[in-house]
């Protein structure tokens, strides 16, 4: 009887594990691969090396097995890289229906998006800042957001009130000129945001939008799905063994880390 209990234990036990623990095989390391980062915020400085997404990825590539080369690149030419399949990944990517076509992604994260405004602008809702056709808009190009706040670039860009910047710190020093308004913020801006030079001129307010998943973007040109499974199942194994909430947990306060992780 015994063995036949230990028999039927050992034939069970592989299906109540979750789905990332079976995933035993690893992705396919037999060319190069390539990871790109962009500068924004906690997610990656070139000025310090370090990030929640250079941490991730460095986490990521360890259990892979895989030689990555990892670059610094311009957020617009990564989404072309990924699409002609020049480049395998990227991080902390939103998915949108046009990416679908190119992009595959495997979540870690999810936050909200915010409007950081210039006091002296009187907007204490979107609509406030869409209405007034003084206000002008600053965003990263090629950045996409969450739903509200996609309407309203998109209605102010047709406007001619949007300013494009490669990155953040242009899009700061051009608020306390006063050459916009108004910025796209996200909690890993909220660091720079404590700048005394901008907290004295500024106040945040709610774009009421969920929070939006962000994710590895994989390039559907260089990755078969086969592979991107692969993938997720690795970013997945991060997320359910605690380590993606231990990176985060470096960069903000335990609660808003564990809200963002767990989604």
């Amino acid at each position: 009887m015994l063995p036949l209990i230990r028999l039927f234990l050992i034939s069970i036990i592989p299906f109540l594990l979750p789905a990332w623990s079976r995933a035993t095989e690893l992705p396919d390391c037999s060319r190069p691969l390539t990871l790109a980062l962009h500068e924004h915020g906690l997610l990656y400085s070139a000025q310090t090396g370090a990030g929640i997404d250079k941490d991730f990825s460095d986490e990521l590539i360890r259990r892979s097995g895989c030689k990555v080369t990892v670059s610094v690149l311009p957020r617009a030419r990564i989404w072309q890289l990924i699409e002609s399949g020049a480049l395998d990944f990227s991080l902390s990517g939103i998915a949108n229906e046009e990416r679908d076509k190119f992009a595959g992604f495997a979540w870690y994260f999810s936050n909200k998006y915010y409007l950081l405004l210039r006091k002296d602008s009187k907007v204490r809702q979107l609509s406030d800042f869409e209405q007034n056709s003084t206000l002008q808009l600053g965003a990263i190009r090629s950045f996409r957001y969450s739903n509200n706040v996609n309407n309203m670039i998109d209605k102010l860009n047709a406007e001619h009130r949007v300013t494009y910047a490669s990155g953040l710190d242009p899009l700061y020093q051009i608020l306390i000129a006063n050459r916009i308004q108004g910025m796209i913020i996200e909690p890993f801006d909220y660091s720079q945001v404590e700048n005394p030079a901008v907290r004295e001129l500024t106040l945040i307010i709610d774009t009421n939008d969920p929070a939006i998943p962000h994710g590895l973007i994989m390039s559907k040109k260089s990755l078969s799905s086969k592979e991107q499974e692969k993938w997720r199942a690795l970013v997945e194994g991060m997320r359910l063994d605690g380590t993606v909430e231990a990176i985060f947990k470096k960069y903000f306060k335990p609660d808003l880390a564990k809200t963002m992780v767990n989604f």
